[in-house]
């Protein structure tokens, strides 16, 4: 298949290939984390927090609350998988298992903490215990004003985060985006679907996590796989040889690849369509920083031809594009990035800065599709007038503002 085609699949497995074409129900939350099969979180929000975003890009006006919801209704859960990450309950099992092995970095740097904090640790998990669930705030800051990064975490918030890591504390709800801490046995016995331990020893979690990347990926190269859920080591052509043998897998030729593409068999329909090119590619949207899209920098650059970097943790005098950066999708294509902020007391969405990439043409379609998902982004937060601080080119940031004056945003 060709380049094109290759993108298109993938779109189409992260639920990005087109729009959602009816309006969003909150089902949809559960179901489009479980076709992703993670929603990395993270809490940074100078827009939407990165997991409403990633929602958004795909359902559209959807309420965020439904993600609040979800995981109160125990459809879905917090864990350690990518990164920190919302789950589908049904996957829980395996991530506390793959926990078990001592598999991810978060595990092993809290079960240093515990050695070196035990008396603390346990102490704190006995309150949990006895007293109920408790969030960080609940504990008074010694040193108040030293400073609020998540490097300089009070030592409470510290230990309940290890607890969390090492799977003695779960989530049952967040209250302002803020973590409520409880026992793992309460909130495990409130899952939907109800937990049952898995019972895939080490190769066979590791196996069903590569099967897992594979699908919600659509088609990749064997070197990205490991990136999806962290595995180590790295996932090579010779691991994937018995998967293809078995049927599981599907090997296949991508125009400008030096090794196969890989596609698992649930989505062989897809692949057969993709390849009588009819599959088409009519959704545009802003993206998320952390996006599963764009979060594997080698993927990225491969598929799409597009250099992207998360420059919030970048000191600013080396960023290049700006701090909080959301490539925009264009029908099957990644054509530029703004740097944006929500100013949500005013209402207004800012566009500090916003650059098409470079050979792209800006069409009267570019200019309408870019201007409505911009548009649509706004409104959702709450910002509907736009300011569109520069453009590179400038003639691309001069069509979009004609474009809303002509639709009748607020300016």
């Amino acid at each position: 298949m060709s380049q094109a085609q290759a993108r298109r699949l993938h779109l189409a497995a992260q639920g990005l290939l087109r729009p959602l074409g009816r309006r969003p129900r909150p089902g949809d939350v559960p179901a489009t984390i479980g076709r992703m099969r993670l929603l990395q979180i993270d809490s940074i929000h100078v827009v939407a927090r990165s997991p409403y975003l990633v929602l958004h890009s795909r359902l559209g006006d959807y309420d965020g609350a439904w993600l609040d919801e979800a995981l109160l209704q125990g459809r879905i859960a917090e864990c350690w998988a990518h990164e920190a990450c919302f789950v589908p309950a049904a996957d829980l099992p395996l991530h506390r298992a793959w926990r078990e092995r001592g598999a991810h970095w978060a595990h092993r740097h809290a079960e240093r903490m515990h050695r070196e904090h035990r008396a603390e640790m346990d102490g704190l998990l006995e309150r949990v215990r006895t007293q109920g669930a408790v969030r960080a705030a609940d504990f008074p800051r010694a040193d108040r004003g030293a400073g609020s990064g998540w490097w300089e975490w009070k030592p409470e918030k510290r230990w309940l985060e290890a607890w969390f890591a090492l799977g003695e504390l779960m989530i049952p709800r967040r209250e302002r985006f803020q973590r409520v801490y409880d026992l793992a046995e309460r909130v495990l016995g409130k899952l939907d679907p109800p937990f049952a331990p898995s019972l895939l020893d080490t190769p066979g979690l590791r196996e069903r996590f590569i099967l897992d990347s594979v699908r919600a990926l659509g088609i990749t190269q064997a070197r990205w796989i490991a990136d999806y859920y962290r595995l180590k080591p790295g996932v090579d052509e010779a691991e994937l040889a018995p998967l293809v043998a078995r049927g599981d897998l599907l090997a296949v030729p991508v125009q400008g690849w030096s090794v196969p593409g890989y596609v698992h068999r649930d989505h062989a329909p897809q692949l057969e369509r993709v390849r009588a090119g009819q599959l088409r590619a009519t959704h545009t949207a802003l993206l998320s920083p952390f996006d599963p899209l764009v979060w594997d920098r080698a993927r990225a650059q491969t598929l799409f031809d597009f250099e992207y970097a998360i420059e919030c943790y970048t000191p600013a005098p080396k960023r290049r594009y700006g701090y909080y950066v959301l490539p925009i999708l264009h029908r099957g294509s990644l054509v530029g990035r703004l740097d944006a902020k929500a100013h949500r007391s005013e209402g207004v969405f800012e566009i500090k800065a916003l650059f098409l990439q470079p050979g792209q043409q800006p069409t009267a379609r570019l200019v309408a599709d870019v201007g409505e998902a911009i548009a649509r982004t706004a409104r959702w937060h709450g910002t509907p007038a736009i300011r569109l601080e520069c453009s590179e080119p400038a003639a691309f940031g001069r069509a979009l503002r004609a474009h809303w004056k002509t639709a009748g945003q607020r300016p």
